[in-house]
């Protein structure tokens, strides 16, 4: 059996997963009665843990919202993973973090096991991120903090916004869901007055306060936020569009492109349409390059041109030299 000390740190960490706890379970979990447990609940409440009870067959303990954080007891991997987390914000991830990530990840080094410590010090020596090609706008994190709540609390959400033509507007949105997609972050919204799902980009958000009233959330299309995204912004943002017809089943052109890169529809069992798009022709031509199937174009005529010359360039460099 536990000591009373080291009964109530493991009855703390089993208090702080997302879950409500029977007392019979925790009675079993610690290797005590259930007046033990509730002895100890009393005493977590003693010294300022907020530990909620709730009746029925759904009821038990977990603990509550606090004036102050409770100490964190994390398992090995949880400790690593949330190490790394705040190595990376502390390198400018997340604009305006940087400071109290640095802080929060000094005090969670001074106290990591010298076995983690060194587990951490590996992975961060001996892996190593390539620097974006271009610099993704930024987002601070009071807007992006501002957004995850208006989600979680289910109130509509009033901001200035610029569109992809720098024009400003002012939107009046039932916020879903903040999205990560490439470098930067996106807003999955349910547009008030336009009467349709929207998305839009961080950056380019200034939110109003207070929010707004409390709303239902409605049933987004799909139900996947992520797929959503990636299948709307970047046909949003491509400045050359292209239907191409592949002459391949459309199971295996689907193996083949992200849905960030297109779109497929079977025509036969044996051909498809892959809807696509990039900011360059050149781009386009890599990307139907790597199917490796037969395909035919006809639009944008500036792909057409640059296909033609690359089948020209390509030609001339399988001649037999003179």
């Amino acid at each position: 059996m536990l000591d009373t000390s080291a009964r109530l740190l493991r009855l703390l960490s089993l208090l702080q997963t997302p879950r409500a706890w029977p007392g019979s379970e925790l009675a079993g979990r610690l290797g005590v009665s259930g007046r033990t447990v509730r002895n100890d609940i009393d005493r977590l409440r003693e010294l300022g843990y907020p530990v909620e009870a709730t009746r029925g067959s759904t009821g038990g303990y977990r603990l509550g919202a606090g004036a102050a954080m409770p100490p964190l007891l994390l398992d090995d991997e949880e400790a690593v993973a949330v190490t790394v987390a705040l190595r990376t914000a502390a390198q400018g991830t997340v604009p305006g973090t940087e400071e109290t990530s640095l802080r929060a990840l000094a005090k969670l080094e001074q106290v990591l096991p010298s076995r983690l410590r060194r587990r951490v010090r590996t992975l961060m020596t001996y892996t190593v991120a390539v620097p974006a090609d271009r610099r993704a706008p930024t987002v601070t994190a009071e807007v992006l903090t501002t957004l995850a709540s208006a989600c979680h609390d289910q109130e509509r959400l009033r901001f200035d916004y610029l569109d992809h033509t720098g024009s400003p507007t002012r939107r009046i949105v039932e916020p879903y869901r903040a999205v990560n997609w490439g470098q930067r972050w996106y807003l999955v919204a349910w547009d008030v007055e336009r009467q349709d799902w929207r998305t839009f980009r961080a950056d380019r958000i200034q939110p109003r306060t207070p929010t707004g009233p409390r709303f239902t959330p409605r049933e987004l299309p799909g139900g996947d936020a992520a797929v959503y995204v990636s299948q709307r912004v970047s046909g949003a943002a491509w400045l050359y569009h292209a239907r191409v017809t592949v002459h391949a089943p459309a199971a295996a052109v689907i193996e083949q492109i992200n849905p960030a890169v297109g779109t497929v529809e079977a025509l036969d069992a044996n051909t498809c349409v892959l809807t696509t798009g990039a900011d360059t022709v050149q781009t386009l031509a890599v990307y139907l390059g790597m199917l490796d199937f037969d395909f035919y174009v006809t639009e944008p005529p500036e792909l057409v041109t640059h296909l033609r010359r690359l089948a020209d360039r390509y030609s001339r460099s399988t001649l037999p030299t003179p």
